[in-house]
């Protein structure tokens, strides 16, 4: 693999690509009320418009990293970029929701081939050691920052442009990302298919996976209509132990199981599981508040978002390499949570009526440093020991985990909200303050999730100077 200047120029191109697919799902989520009107969907309709890219995406992340591992890293990571500009082209012509739900699915296919695999490509471009926690620290930063920037982004594009810019603004990007991943990642070859093509088990598991995802988009709203996403869900789980029991008997399998025994990758996944589904939980309940709570505009939540990312490309890029290089993972990934149980415990008394500056901008600031300090933390210590062999599929478990403890948290977090908004509004609690009630059990349930992250990450080896940053 490269070194030197190259390898920082690799990752930038690595981390463009990241941008890029994390500031889609979220530039889409502010455009849905546009492509509402323009379509004339609503309810569970347009909620597949975002379901029809999560079931592709969180079902075949695993199979898409173990791929890269077989074929290529390189070549699996530009196809998924084509794929998904291709998919950003359909949506962006897209004149009817049928059309448009498909084209999601092909950008959910093309963000899981390229996404599974980036943090996988980063592990085998730096050495465990100081470069590689400062370069995971950019691609962690670049993912959580992202987030702001196409909230944003999709706020300004759709309010003055239409919804379709949305997607189109990813063409000139991914043809710039073909052709420069071309020239500058280094091409690798893969294990071959005699390394662990287990077609059946890839079947077992993505059905699985996608089977879950499709539950949690399946729950109606305030938690309503729960009988057929539980059999969804109890059916993706049968599939999955059926996954599980394949690969401890078949000879090539495509996820060796030993790999969980390492209590560093289990934990940092758990962790990182806990931590995004309290996030997603966190956007989405502070969204809420912002605009029907506090009246503010899409473009001006947005907005609100930016001090967020800028403490975030602070703590990551500057802060958590050091600190994790004197004090460790373990100590850092504490602290970090216990940062973030204090923020969304500070969330959980939110005022009616109530200001951004006094009630909504300190948690910001302070969630802004916990996420800075976990998420490199946590893809750290879950990359611990990753060969070149098998640093792709270990970027899909990594990925999976993010994606579907995600989709869980933000699923579990707004239906308890809702639930609690609509008996507060039933008891005959006026609107504003209803909302407002069902947000702050939201905000207690994620510091629940945060604190169990934080007793997980307590239980990790006292001793982990063997972890990435330690001398």
């Amino acid at each position: 693999m490269r070194t030197g200047r190259s390898r920082w120029t690799a990752l930038a191109v690595l981390a463009t690509g990241q941008l890029m697919l994390i500031v889609d799902g979220t530039g889409v989520a502010v455009a849905l009320p546009r492509i509402s009107e323009d379509l004339g969907l609503t309810g569970a309709r347009l909620s597949w418009v975002v379901n029809g890219y999560l079931v592709a995406y969180g079902g075949l992340l695993l199979l898409c990293g173990r791929l890269g591992d077989l074929l290529g890293r390189r070549r699996v990571f530009l196809s998924g970029i084509a794929v998904f500009t291709a998919g950003s082209a359909l949506c962006g012509v897209a004149g009817d929701a049928t059309l448009l739900v498909v084209a999601r699915f092909v950008q959910g296919l093309g963000c899981a081939m390229a996404g599974s695999l980036i943090t996988g490509m980063v592990v085998v471009l730096f050495p465990e050691g100081r470069d590689r926690v400062r370069a995971i620290s950019v691609i962690a930063f670049v993912a959580a920052g992202g987030g702001s920037v196409g909230a944003l982004g999709g706020g300004v594009l759709t309010q003055l442009l239409g919804w379709q810019w949305m997607f189109l603004i990813n063409l000139p990007i991914g043809v710039l990302l073909l052709v420069s991943g071309r020239r500058i990642l280094a091409c690798d070859h893969g294990t071959g298919w005699g390394g662990g093509a287990d077609l059946p088990g890839a079947g077992f598991v993505t059905s699985g996976l996608m089977l879950l995802v499709f539950a949690i988009g399946a729950i109606g709203p305030g938690g309503s209509g729960v009988v057929i996403p539980a059999v969804l869900a109890a059916a993706g789980l049968v599939l999955l132990a059926a996954f599980a029991a394949r690969q401890a008997r078949t000879a090539a399998p495509l996820l060796k199981l030993s790999i969980f025994r390492s209590r560093a990758l289990l934990g940092g996944n758990l962790v990182q599981a806990l931590f995004v589904g309290a996030m997603f939980g966190f956007q989405y309940l502070v969204t809420l508040y912002l605009q029907q709570v506090l009246g503010m505009s899409s473009m001006e939540t947005g907005m609100a978002y930016l001090v967020a990312s800028a403490v975030i490309g602070v703590t990551s890029l500057v802060v958590a390499e050091r600190l994790i290089v004197r004090f460790g993972v373990r100590r850092v990934l504490v602290a970090g949570l216990g940062a973030g149980v204090l923020s969304f415990a500070w969330l959980s008394r939110l005022p009616v009526p109530g200001g951004y500056a006094a009630d909504v901008l300190p948690s910001m600031l302070v969630l802004g440093v916990s996420a800075g300090l976990v998420l490199p933390a946590a893809t750290a210590l879950a990359m611990t020991g990753a060969s070149d062999a098998d640093s792709g599929v270990r970027s899909g478990v990594v990925g999976t985990a993010q994606q579907v403890g995600g989709a869980l948290g933000l699923a579990a977090l707004a239906a308890l909200a809702a639930a609690v908004a609509g008996g507060a509004g039933a008891a005959g609690a006026a609107r504003a303050a209803a909302l407002t009630q069902g947000y702050r059990i939201g905000f207690v349930a994620g510091a629940v999730l945060l604190a169990l992250a934080a007793v997980i990450a307590s239980t990790l080896p006292r001793d982990d100077r063997t972890l990435p940053g330690r001398p």
